[in-house]
């Protein structure tokens, strides 16, 4: 019996095949459901430190328009 060398191409090539076929008619990427929604994570808070209103004393101008 003749010994018959492993070439790795012809394999290879009928492997793919299939796989090309179903590229051809459904586009290429293939086709697949996207993934699920991730939830929100949760917000974290932070203390707002309130400013001190600054009063001032005094008349306030009047408007320079001249009414």
């Amino acid at each position: 019996m003749m010994k018959h060398k492993l070439n790795w191409k012809r394999p290879l090539f009928y492997l793919l095949l299939p796989i090309f076929f179903v590229m051809v008619f459904l586009g290429f990427p293939l086709p697949v459901a996207p993934p699920p929604a991730l939830k929100p994570a949760q917000e974290q808070t932070e203390m707002i430190k309130k400013k001190k209103r600054v009063r001032l004393t005094g008349r306030i101008p009047e408007d320079s328009t001249g009414e």
